[in-house]
């Protein structure tokens, strides 16, 4: 064989690698998505576990319609929003026009991103669980699965010079500003708007309104958990050769966040309360998994490791703070997990990543502070459009057709009273 011949046979290896990688690309990112799709089993088993029995069956709905009309609104408007070719209001969202949901080629990216932008909704029933018109509810989770989240997801993940975030070097790798903090700061508007559960704030005390199956609500837990690998292993976007390498990275930091966030919250709660908290330990790990998932492929396990014990004790704080400071009821702790929780894990990438590619490292790895500016910039900017906006539209709502079920509705459960079933089919 001639050197020729040696160079096609060698092209023609490498382009069969090539493709062969892409259809793996495609592939894993399909089964990453089927995993974030199950996610939402877990976020209705922690919702219902961690409420009352009567509201059961509310929950369900929410959870599964946040699904079926994210699912068709983000089809239909918000994926064009947010991945459309053009740019409109000075750059401020993409062009709805351009139909970015026909390019087939791209089918793969709609799903996996779909089931992203039904997630943001699903963090906002947590916040507002026990005392909400189910019509209302529909309402808002259309909007902000057709606008809200589209818009500022598009200032960074269509990963182009025409997302000014992008532009800046900010640093989401799979959401946790994008999704969870845009979803849990939603979520604080909705909760402060709403009001608290009847008898929560009762006598000037704080009252513990007590879930009534933990049991549900650790097996949404460990389901979340699971469905985790996906949610940041598949925003590699990628796999085969050196991606999967990077993939086998962003799901030890995944899971090493996780754990010590679980952990940490178990000590912290066990020295500051004389027991180990089990909804506070549940809540830990959702903590870690969600501080990591901005930084999850730019950090080491070390840095994974910090910011799962910082997320542990965040949480526990803010969870408090929020309740018995702010006097806002949330009755899962959505607004600290993934509202805090998802705003600190963004800025401590600024932190904690090392350095890459035409990027210097975060603070500790002589980065300097511009990865942070830029972090905090880049996080505040989607959490103050997430807070606007969901505050425009469910104020208006509230005039109109009003957020809050009824006294009498909330007592006896929305179950009975939006639905008319018993879920749990007792007399």
């Amino acid at each position: 064989m001639n050197d020729i011949q040696q160079q096609e046979v060698q092209k023609a290896v490498e382009a069969a690698v090539e493709g062969i990688n892409a259809d793996l690309g495609i592939l894993w990112i399909i089964i990453a998505a089927i995993l974030v799709f199950f996610m939402q089993a877990g976020f209705t088993l922690v919702e219902t576990g961690f409420t009352r029995s009567k509201n059961a069956g509310n929950i369900i709905m929410k959870n599964f319609m946040d699904l079926a009309i994210g699912s068709l609104m983000f089809w239909v408007v918000g994926y064009s929003i947010m991945y459309g070719g053009d740019t409109i209001l000075g750059g401020f969202m993409r062009d709805p026009s351009d139909l970015a949901f026909f390019n087939k080629e791209d089918w793969h990216n709609l799903f996996f991103q779909t089931v992203f932008c039904a997630t943001a909704a699903t963090i906002v029933s947590g916040a507002i669980a026990g005392r909400t018109k189910f019509s209302t509810y529909l309402i808002f989770s259309a909007i902000l699965t057709t606008i809200i989240y589209p818009i500022s997801g598009s200032w960074l993940w269509p990963f182009d010079d025409k997302a000014w975030l992008n532009n800046l070097g900010f640093i989401d790798f799979a959401g946790s500003t994008i999704v969870h903090a845009v979803g849990g700061f939603a979520g604080l508007v909705a909760a402060k708007l709403v009001g608290p559960r009847i008898g929560k704030y009762a006598d000037g005390k704080v009252n513990v309104v007590q879930g009534h199956n933990l049991v549900l609500g650790a097996l949404g837990v460990f389901i979340l958990w699971l469905g985790w690998f996906g949610f940041n292993g598949g925003s590699q976007l990628a796999f085969g050769g050196s991606n999967s390498v990077a993939v086998g990275s962003v799901i030890i930091n995944t899971n090493l966040a996780a754990a010590l966030g679980a952990i940490t919250a178990l000590f912290f709660t066990w020295i500051k309360y004389g027991k180990p908290d089990i909804s506070m330990t549940l809540n830990g790990a959702l903590a870690g998994l969600v501080g990591i998932t901005a930084g999850c492929g730019n950090v080491n396990a070390w840095g994974a490791l910090a910011i799962g014990l910082i997320s542990g004790i965040v949480v526990v704080l803010s969870i408090e703070f929020i309740d018995k400071k702010l006097k806002i009821d949330d009755p899962v702790g959505a607004i600290s997990v993934h509202g805090v929780c998802g705003f600190l894990g963004t800025v401590l990438v600024g932190v904690f990543a090392i350095p890459g590619d035409e990027f210097a490292g975060g603070l500790l790895y002589g980065g300097g502070f511009k990865q942070l500016g830029v972090q905090t910039l880049g996080s505040l900017s989607m959490i103050g459009w997430a807070v606007l906006a969901s505050f425009i539209v469910l104020f208006i709502l509230k005039k109109t057709i009003g957020l809050r079920v009824s006294e009498k509705e909330e007592i006896d459960g929305l179950d009975v009273h939006e639905h008319g079933v018993n879920v749990y089919g007792r007399d």
